[in-house]
């Protein structure tokens, strides 16, 4: 007799259902986040278990690893695209527990990309570094409007950035409050910019340089970072069979629902990942500044319709590139692209 398992997870337990073929419950318990104690308990099902499912959660990680090296199948749940009937009267954990289960059974299951663990870690650093930006960035920005508010004086973010120009301090030395407050700025700006780099080494130390990589770097506003993020963000590209997949988890298709001309509402547009969202956008930005045939482009599109909507046409074509590039592992060709 074969057996199917939901695990609805929460931050410090979680619940567990089981059920067998035909969709009788067979075991239900509330357990806490201890993996002893969540092996011991699938023990004497072990051998009838099918599958396992897992919502994708945001602390998924450990139970799907540990589940993994004990030899389970394990499924990983997508909650944005599972449809629950809305006639129910009573929903509780152990109903999600066991719909989750249920699902798998009836073989209807959304599932989420369970990304290798052993390139995890390296993706969730570079993570880190896009974190580390943006404070950054906010530090930046902040000081940029003390100056400007006291002394008149727009600087550049590359000029506040550098470590050996200091050019802060003469444009605020009158005011000795204002002095501690552009040091206690820029020191933190600098320490955030020796973080960014070393982990920046770090990463590029530790990942393969052929490959996608290699050909990534040939599409237009694609960069060395920007290529490490989409190579680790996308991971295996065969795992998307069309191109219209991934420029969809990629965020740069429309959301918009329509009928006879008529905008009817939108699906849910933050479907996908958002890192990749973000590294098409800076990439179509500087494609847009930097790239002939990328502007040509984006001008067009600039004539017919707004600037947020060539940018967006822009993005699509640099995501569709990209997955042909990693996909058949060659260089970018631009007449394929832009004409």
């Amino acid at each position: 007799m074969q057996l199917y398992s939901g695990f609805d997870l929460h931050s410090n337990n979680c619940h567990l259902g089981i059920i067998d073929e035909s969709g009788k419950r067979i075991f239900k318990k509330k357990l806490d986040n201890e993996p002893e104690r969540i092996l011991q308990t699938l023990q004497p099902y072990r051998q009838n278990l099918a599958g396992i499912v897992v919502e994708s959660t945001y602390n998924w990680y450990w139970l799907v690893d540990l589940l993994m090296a004990e030899g389970y199948r394990v499924h990983l749940a997508n909650p944005a695209a599972i449809q629950m009937y809305k006639g129910i009267k009573h929903v509780d954990d152990t109903h999600d527990a066991f719909w989750l289960a249920e699902m798998l059974r009836l073989n209807i299951l959304p599932e989420g990309y369970i990304y290798p663990k052993e390139t995890r870690p390296i993706r969730d650093l570079l993570r880190k570094r896009g974190h580390l930006v943006r404070l950054r960035t906010s530090l930046i920005i902040s000081l940029q409007n003390i100056v400007t508010r006291n002394s008149g004086v727009r600087l550049k973010a590359h000029e506040i950035k550098r470590f050996r120009d200091e050019c802060i301090s003469p444009l605020l030395t009158d005011n000795e409050d204002l002095a501690l407050a552009g040091v206690v700025s820029k020191e933190g700006i600098d320490f955030f910019t020796r973080q960014i780099r070393r982990i920046e080494r770090v990463v590029e130390s530790r990942i393969d340089v052929e490959g996608p990589y290699r050909y990534l770097l040939t599409i237009p506003g694609i960069g060395k970072i920007l290529a490490l993020t989409i190579m680790l963000e996308t991971g295996r590209i065969e795992r998307f069979a069309k191109v219209g997949n991934y420029a969809s988890y990629c965020r740069k298709v429309s959301s918009r629902w329509s009928s006879n001309g008529k905008t009817k509402g939108r699906g849910n547009a933050k479907n996908g990942n958002k890192y990749l969202a973000w590294a098409f956008s800076e990439a179509a930005e500087l494609a847009r500044r930097f790239d002939p045939q990328a502007r040509a482009f984006y001008n067009r599109k600039r004539q017919k319709a707004q600037t947020m909507v060539a940018h967006g046409a822009l993005a699509h074509k640099l995501v569709r590139a990209a997955y042909y590039v990693m996909r058949d592992q060659v260089p970018f060709m631009p007449e394929k692209l832009f004409t």
